[in-house]
């Protein structure tokens, strides 16, 4: 392979990686578990949250706590993601996010915001150095619990199969995972 053939690889390989510890972080925040959250961020990394600015320790503990005062449930999704290297060591990202907030209310926040990333390869990993989170626009829903008596039920037994946690309890550790449920065919659903 020649020297330009390795380098596009390895930024594939870079890229990917970067995605990777975005993803660690979204899945830390919405799990409330701090090992997978502080994995996405070197030791000394800050992040600019708006109403918060600190070290990514000082964030995890703001964070968490703010979740499990307001929120029963948070989601983060990760979409349009660009990333600029500046070296092999280097590289800013801007990753756009829809958090969906499921709050104690039963209200439902959504907040459309984006990330943008100053990212370091230290030890030969990437993580998070600087964060500055920026928020587009945000609303508020109201709650299934305003659904008619055909939908509700449906939902329910959608939702039965395995119940969420926000910790290590979740089915999303679970090794091996297996399905263990017997076999389920529902009725054809009429016209």
């Amino acid at each position: 392979m020649d020297k330009s053939s390795e380098t596009k690889l390895q930024r594939i390989v870079d890229r990917q990686e970067i995605l990777d510890c975005l993803t660690r972080y979204s899945r830390g925040v919405d799990r409330l578990d701090r090992e997978i959250l502080l994995s996405a961020y070197h030791p000394d990394a800050r992040d600019d949250h708006g109403v918060f600015v600190g070290t990514a320790a000082q964030f995890a503990d703001w964070v968490f706590n703010a979740h499990s005062a307001g929120q029963k449930k948070t989601m983060h999704f990760l979409g349009n993601h660009t990333c600029h290297f500046d070296n092999d060591t280097t590289a800013h990202a801007e990753t756009y996010c829809v958090y969906f907030g499921y709050n104690k209310d039963d209200t439902i926040d959504v907040v459309r915001n984006r990330y943008i990333d100053r990212m370091e390869k230290r030890a030969g990993e990437w993580r998070i150095a600087d964060r500055i989170c920026v928020v587009e626009w945000f609303g508020s829903l109201k709650s299934g619990d305003e659904m008619n008596s055909v939908i509700k039920p449906a939902m329910a037994s959608l939702m039965s199969n395995a119940p969420t946690s926000r910790d290590r309890n979740d089915i999303s550790y679970k090794r091996p995972l297996k399905v263990e449920r017997p076999t389920v065919i529902p009725a054809p659903v009429a016209a």
